[in-house]
């Protein structure tokens, strides 16, 4: 047995990679209560957020978090393949054009990245100007992340991939590349436990510190917009993806070349006569 993310027991045969463990977990009463949580949270802008089209990328295949947006074209990206999966692709390599997703979330998408800022620049490229932007992830600085990271120290763990990134870090990134974070919501500060009376009260003091958003959250939720355009990548490089990419956003037809302008006989007959009389 291994203890895996929250401090829940599991066996180390049943988890083969990162994704399967976090699946694992979300599938448990602790996991669904997160969940629960989470999709709470992020209504309240899923609410406001108008578009064309939404993405979600994440680590794991059966948790979306969109059924209450507005926005009809839906994309679930992962890179394996589930019963919600629409887009087979990795995070750092998103196979779609640059500026047409108007909502993106990421859930849990840059906790297990081997290079989590350029993942950050390939979700800030297909992001439209004023697109919108939620982050969930886990929190280094919180009771969890100690845990990740003791139990990361075993090379043979799991949770030794786990690159976790603090708010801090991420709002540096963010402003970099031209987002700047709204809010940050923070979930999960109090480890839930045991059963009965002893779970129900951890609950209710669960509950309370996420309706008053206090630090120290086991998971955050930041919410950025982007106030620019995207970021380009060199020019070979995007001529050799650009046979790849997915075109989202119907683009308009070319405008006719104007015609240009041919005197007619009659017009040429009576410039000619004109100069004639000059």
């Amino acid at each position: 047995m291994q203890t895996g993310p929250w401090g829940v027991q599991q066996d180390v045969g049943e988890c083969i990679d990162i994704l399967t463990e976090l699946e694992s977990w979300y599938a448990r009463d602790n996991g669904q209560y997160l969940l629960a949580c989470t999709r709470k949270s992020v209504e309240e802008t899923l609410d406001t957020a108008f578009g064309y089209h939404l993405l979600q990328t994440g680590r794991t295949r059966g948790h979306a978090l969109f059924a209450a947006s507005p926005i009809n074209h839906r994309i679930y990206a992962a890179e394996r393949a589930g019963e919600q999966v629409s887009l087979l692709a990795l995070a750092d390599e998103l196979p779609l054009e640059s500026d047409s997703i108007d909502m993106v979330i990421a859930h849990h998408t840059l906790d297990f990245a081997d290079n989590p800022h350029q993942v950050l620049r390939e979700i800030q490229r297909v992001l439209t100007p004023q697109g919108q932007l939620l982050i969930v992830g886990f929190n280094p600085h919180s009771l969890r992340g100690l845990g990740a990271r003791l139990r990361g120290l075993r090379r043979k763990s799991l949770w030794h991939r786990h690159k976790g990134v603090s708010e801090s870090r991420l709002t540096d990134w963010l402003h970099l590349l031209g987002c700047e974070v709204q809010d940050a919501t923070r979930l999960g500060a109090v480890p839930i436990a045991g059963r009965g009376a002893i779970r129900r009260w951890l609950m209710r003091l669960d509950d309370w510190s996420n309706r008053h958003n206090l630090p120290g959250g086991g998971l955050y939720i930041l919410h950025a917009i982007k106030h620019v355009s995207a970021v380009h990548r060199p020019r070979r490089q995007w001529q050799l993806r650009r046979e790849r990419l997915i075109g989202l956003v119907p683009k308009p037809a070319a405008a006719p070349a104007p015609t240009p302008f041919q005197p007619t006989r009659a017009g040429a007959g009576q410039q000619h006569k004109s100069s004639e009389r000059h």
